[in-house]
């Protein structure tokens, strides 16, 4: 865990000079770079400084901590704290640029217009020519403030985000388990993958809130000065725009917080589909699971919908609000009895375009987006504010009941006076997960242990022994009575918790490497073998959640990390139930008897066999302690388990715990599978994949000759005014009667409301038919994507984290949902747009079109370039995302293990770590973003030059309406040229969002097997047959099963054992079909290897090894095709002795299953899964290690419930407790993926070189009597 990223090449930000950093010049050997080669994780950057994570989570927490000493803390008003003063100062640049440098140009323009006015002596030509300049120059100082303050904004958006997220990150490693539900995983991956990102966006249009009516004013004031009165009726218009923007903006962040939550319970669901993948296919679930998703995805698209459609009346009143505005100004003027000149129009239409660009788009974009960043903040705010688990203070002491001294006292007066004295005291403790409960989980315990000594927690199923050990976690606060622990606790879990890493990374966690006792650790632990067996040896990469290894190795590897912690207690929740006698006693020999023989040891276990080597054993109930004893005391009881604790002594030899050298299998290690990427620039086939999912057929043709459309009669609008004016100056000179197209002057005005109420109506009906179609493309990606991953086979999972899949269904997604419809109109739009104004400069001046030719050349030339690096860049961000959600993910699930071991600080170092990788990559992809934009609009300014000079220049253009249309276009252009180029770019950029989805919409699923269609009825008997069977995961990895050949007669009974990693649980993947075999697997002689996989795994039942329930009701756990009725279900539960439990229950069974079934203890959930089993009821049953987490009484009552409900079926039992398979018919004992033993167990057990024999005499000598007993009796 202790693993520093760094990388050797320097950030070219670091050391660039002044110069450099405005122009951008220190992002060009970044493009060189991006031209000879694709970008991967080697040529990561060292991020800078002031991008820190942990620097910018301090600063930020710093704040966040004054805010929570007051009655209402506000999340905004820390950040206002943390990055005000940045902030602020960047306001200030952006005021200075709109409010003078921007306004400087149709200041000017309305000067140099004068010049081609029919008085052209009120403006001389060198003043014409200094007005030019003018022009051009502001122009530059704009884009070169412009570019610099956007970089400087989303670079401060980014420290937010960094800001936010690692504070997230740090919350979540506080959180208090009872707020740990089943949306706590969903909800937190959705605020590190969508909320942030909105706070990342809201600083672009923070300042636009309070520029934009001051810059709105100031233009109010400069029309009416220079244009008079009548002007004011253009700016009235777009004025009465900003209540509905506003009105639109509330409705959005409505629907963004229902979205965000709806969001949430899709992510949440895809993360349980991700981890329960190996169950939902044993159940043949992936149909109504792939149903549960599409219908909560239809839900969130549906206020995804109605947002794009705001958004579309929105975008349309922006593309023609400017006409409208000037229309109507145009038709009063013209009312009130003046005549059209070109000083008036292309002045108002100057002024016009800058009014629209701040009411219309940055104000109601910052409107927009400020009020989807308040509900974000508001939803980190409240995440913020969950409920913490208690600080590990040595005592927790309430309601004054007891104190220090009263808990030793009690402890010495019990035990006597010790020489180390207490580890642990509970004294009249009550605690309970929920506090909306009346009753208590635990009720007025008395609980004590002393330094060196051993103790035992057993008790029923659900009687509260992990509850007990919470609770001296500090994970459970204590609603009554003290509690007192002395000393560094260590803590192995009941559920192994494993991270991606290597098993010796996941044994040391975030301790030093002490060889010697690493190495003792491992013998201890029994795991010596495996490193002989595994081709890595302790180097060997578990893979997320440990799915490249068994359930034994994964229980011996969490125990091996307690015991490897030096620590004065260890908790030990039920390590010894996952693996099999010999290993368990091996273990149990070597880690607690041995190697923590003078240290405080607490085991909650149902192995009873090993209760005589502990000091004290306490029976739990109920949640209550009735019986606390020695193990002598114990015998003397009546509880009903004691029947198997015989009076005969029990006798084990106990060999020394040696320490061998590790063998290293491979000198080098192996390499972490990396994610997959594409490379170069957007194929076609992924946008003609994208226009198939939006429906394809005529609607993209339709789509785009609207559009078509639409910039005709915005052309055809500014065409006719020029022509209009044109005819006003010459009737002016010469007195014309007739007009533009042989029209008069009211002609032209209905002809010009004509072409604007076109325009108006194309306009809505193309930006509606256009999110329309985007939707549609949403839905099916997303479906399409969702059905290839559930059907995909196991391998896939087992290469592929959760992390990367869900930042698939989550920013993916969030990306074509949202940013890449808005990317793709803007795109269109700009790109008409300027292709209808170079057209009309190239008509005003025709030899520009020669330079417009040029300019258009070389655009797209250092587009080519850019595209080459961004895109590389963008997919190599989405790459560096995807640890941080992994890491986020591993953290959730395994918070108690890491506060245990107060591991909190590497785990917060490594987010911290994968966070700076990333910022790296994505500020080094803004660099170049922006310095394309930059170096675009140098040489849109050189353009101008070009098209203002000449028209005085070459003295060529007599009419001013021509040049006011050629000027105010090629103004128009500045932005526009490096906005569409850009936009052209990110569009490419953004549809590797596509590119990623379509990755794993494509990927191989498992196969569809036609060739044998089984009866109905089928299997009718349940006879199996191996025949020469033999399996390996991969055609580079050894076979785990070799050559098995067996055979099972109907309606038999069959125990299959084996030490840990002997091939069990392959035997099952080979059963059920999760992996290709060699050979033949025959069931009433059908061969299932030609079996449809849905058929073959419906007719087979398992209740796993890893109980998994999902969330959802009781009732759809237990019948997810309500196939059954009540009574079936209740039925079923009272034959697992559930039925008192769940009828506790309100709800009954339609009462919620958490995530992670945490509201149940894990016998529980096994008991549930037998129930399942139960209702399903298949011919052929099979159990792995189900009942290793329950207590011998439900061990039994699980063995009679089998043997009456399940006595007409073949049955076939995993276990590593040997009496739950000596009333078997057979025993199959495997070893190293190879069948050693295959017969019937007294038979085994009568030979004393069997290595059956062998195992039960591990278990004891007295419970080897016993199992022998109870294999003659069948």
């Amino acid at each position: 865990m202790k693993s520093k990223v760094s990388f050797k090449n320097n950030n070219p930000r670091k050391n660039a000079n002044i110069l450099s950093v405005i122009t951008f010049a220190y992002t060009l050997p970044t493009f060189i770079k991006g031209c000879k080669k694709d970008f991967s994780e080697e040529d990561i950057t060292d991020h800078l400084e002031e991008h820190s994570s942990s620097m910018l989570a301090n600063r930020l927490e710093k704040a966040w901590k004054i805010e929570l000493s007051k009655p209402k803390p506000s999340l905004s008003k820390a950040i206002f704290k943390t990055f005000g003063i940045e902030l602020l100062v960047l306001g200030l640049i952006y005021a200075f640029n709109q409010l003078f440098v921007r306004l400087a140009q149709p200041l000017a323009l309305s000067q140099l217009m004068k010049y081609y006015s029919a008085d052209k002596q009120r403006v001389s030509r060198n003043e014409a020519l200094m007005y030019s300049g003018i022009i051009v120059g502001s122009n530059f100082i704009n884009i070169l403030l412009a570019h610099n303050y956007l970089l400087s904004l989303q670079h401060l958006g980014m420290k937010l985000r960094v800001a936010c997220c690692s504070l997230i990150y740090r919350k979540s490693l506080r959180l208090n388990l009872n707020v740990l539900d089943g949306t706590m995983i969903g909800r937190t991956l959705n605020l590190l993958s969508n909320d942030v990102n909105r706070c990342d966006r809201s600083a672009l249009h923070f300042h636009t809130l309070w520029v934009c009516p001051v810059q709105a004013v100031m233009i109010i004031l400069t029309l009416y000065y220079i244009l008079g009165l009548t002007s004011a009726i253009g700016v009235f218009v777009m004025i009465m725009f900003v209540p509905c923007q506003m009105y639109l903006a509330k409705k959005t962040a409505d629907l963004r917080f229902k979205t965000a939550i709806t969001t949430d319970k899709r992510i949440r669901g895809m993360n349980e589909i991700i981890c329960g993948i190996q169950v939902i296919k044993f159940y043949t679930w992936e149909k109504p699971f792939k149903a549960i998703i599409e219908r909560i995805r239809r839900l969130e698209i549906r206020y995804i919908r109605a947002t794009t459609f705001i958004k579309g009346i929105m975008i349309s009143i922006q593309l023609f609000i400017t006409k409208f505005s000037l229309f109507l100004t145009i038709l009063v003027y013209v009312l009130t009895g003046n005549v059209l000149n070109a000083e008036y129009v292309f002045v108002a239409t100057a002024f016009y375009d800058i009014l629209k660009q701040i009411m219309t788009k940055n104000f109601s974009s910052g409107i927009t987006e400020i009020a989807e960043a308040k509900v974000s903040i508001n939803r980190i705010q409240e995440f913020l504010l969950y409920d913490e688990a208690e600080d590990s203070s040595e005592v927790a002491n309430f309601n004054g009941k007891s104190s220090k001294e009263d808990l030793t006292n009690t402890i010495h007066a019990r035990n006597g006076d010790p020489k180390n004295g207490f580890a642990i005291h509970l004294d009249k403790a009550s605690a309970k997960w929920n506090r909306n409960t009346a009753t208590n989980d635990l009720e007025n315990v008395n609980f004590w242990a002393l330094h060196g000594q051993r103790v035992a927690l057993v008790g029923p199923v659900g009687s509260g022994k992990s509850t007990l050990l919470n609770l001296i976690l500090k994970e459970l606060p204590l609603e009554t009575g003290a509690l007192n622990v002395k000393g560094r606790i260590s803590y192995a879990s009941q559920e192994p918790w494993l991270f991606a890493g290597s098993i010796k990374q996941n044994i040391i966690f975030d301790q030093s490497l002490i060889l010697e006792r690493y190495e003792r650790v491992i013998k201890a632990c029994a795991l010596d073998k495996d490193f002989i067996q595994l081709p890595y040896g302790d180097k060997t990469l578990v893979g997320e959640r440990g799915v490249a290894l068994s359930g034994g190795q994964k229980a011996r590897i969490s125990l091996a990390r307690a015991i490897y912690k030096k620590a004065d207690i260890y908790l030990l929740d039920d390590p010894f139930s996952a693996v099999d006698p010999h290993v368990g006693k091996q273990m149990f020999e070597g880690c607690v008897l041995k190697f923590l023989k003078n240290k405080c040891s607490i085991i909650a276990t149902h192995q009873l066999q090993y209760l005589q080597y502990v000091d004290h054993i306490y029976f739990v109930e109920n949640g209550k302690i009735p019986l606390n004893c020695t193990y002598q005391e114990l015998r003397a009881s009546e509880k009903y388990f004691l029947k198997h604790l015989q009076q005969k002594s029990e006798t084990t030899n106990m060999q020394e715990v040696t320490t061998v050298p590790l063998i290293t299998k491979l000198p080098f290690e192996p390499a972490q599978e990396k994610e997959q990427r594409s490379s170069g620039s957007i194929a076609r086939n992924i946008y003609y994949s994208y226009l198939k999912a939006s429906g394809w057929g005529w609607m993209p043709i339709c789509l785009l000759l609207i559009f078509i459309i639409v910039q005709l009669s915005h052309s055809g609008a500014d065409y006719f005014l020029t022509l209009w004016v044109n005819f006003e100056q010459e009737n002016a000179a010469q007195n014309l009667t007739v007009g533009p197209l042989n029209l008069d002057s009211d002609s032209c005005i209905y002809t010009y409301s004509g072409i604007v109420a076109i325009m108006i109506l194309t306009t809505l009906l193309g930006s509606f038919g256009f999110y329309i179609s985007c939707m549609r493309a949403s839905v099916n990606l997303h479906n399409n994507m969702l059905a290839n991953i559930i059907y995909a086979p196991m391998k896939f999972f087992n290469s592929n984290s959760s992390g990367r899949i869900i930042n698939r269904f989550s920013k993916d997604m969030g990306t074509i949902d949202e940013i890449l419809p808005s990317v793709a109109l803007d795109c269109l739009d700009v790109g008409l747009s300027i292709l209808a104004a170079t057209i009309m400069i190239s008509f005003v001046t025709p030899w520009m079109a020669l330079a417009s030719a040029v300019i258009f050349i070389v655009f797209y030339l250092i587009r080519m370039v850019y595209l080459q690096t961004s895109c590389n860049l963008k997919r190599l961000e989405g790459i560096t995302r995807s640890p941080v959600f992994e890491h986020s993910n591993s953290t959730l699930r395994g918070l108690t293990s890491i506060r245990a071991f107060k591991s909190q600080a590497i785990f917060q170092q490594k987010f911290d770590e994968l966070q700076d990788v990333n910022s790296s990559v994505w500020y080094l992809y803004t660099s170049c973003s922006k310095a394309f934009s930059f170096w675009l609009d140098c040489i849109c300014v050189i353009y101008i030059a070009l098209v203002t000079f000449s028209c005085i220049i070459s003295k060529s253009a007599d009419f001013g309406g021509n040049v006011g249309l050629a000027i105010t276009k090629a103004m128009s252009l500045s932005g526009r040229f490096q906005w569409g180029m850009r936009q052209w770019s990110d569009l490419e950029n953004q549809m590797t969002s596509v590119e990623r989805v379509l990755e794993y919409s494509r990927i191989e699923k498992e196969e569809e097997r036609t060739d044998t269609i089984p009866p109905s009825t089928w299997p009718e008997k349940g006879s199996i047959s191996f025949e020469s069977v033999s399996l390996r995961y991969s055609e580079t990895e050894p076979y785990i099963l070799n050559n098995i050949t067996f055979d099972v007669r109907a309606t038999e009974k069959i125990g299959i054992v084996g030490r840990t990693a002997s091939g069990k649980s392959s035997l099952i993947n080979a059963f059920f079909q999760l992996v290709n075999i060699e050979g033949k697997i025959l069931i009433d002689q059908i061969d299932i290897t030609k079996v449809p996989l849905d058929v073959l795994r419906s007719k087979i039942c398992i209740i796993p090894q890893e109980p998994m329930l999902f969330s959802g009701t009781i009732r759809s756990n237990l019948d997810q095709f309500k196939e059954h009725s009540d009574d079936v279900l209740w039925d079923a539960l009272s034959e697992v002795e559930l039925k008192k439990v769940i009828a506790e229950y309100s709800l009954g069974l339609d009462t919620e299953i958490s995530q992670g079934a945490s509201n149940f203890s894990i016998g529980q959930r096994q008991l549930l899964c037998l129930a399942r089993a139960i209702v399903k009821k298949t011919k052929i049953i099979i159990l792995d290690e189900a009942t290793a987490n329950v207590d011998h009484q439900t061990d039994s009552l699980i063995q009679n419930t089998i043997r009456n409900k399940f006595y007409d079926c073949t049955v076939l039992t995993i276990a590593h407790r040997l009496n739950t398979v000596m009333d078997s018919d057979k025993i199959l004992v495997l070893e190293s993926g190879s069948i050693l033993e295959f017969d019937h167990p007294s038979v085994l057990l009568q030979d004393e070189s069997s290595t059956f024999y062998s195992m039960a005499q591990q278990t004891g000598i007295v419970m080897g009597d016993v199992l022998l007993n109870l294999a003659k009796e069948v």
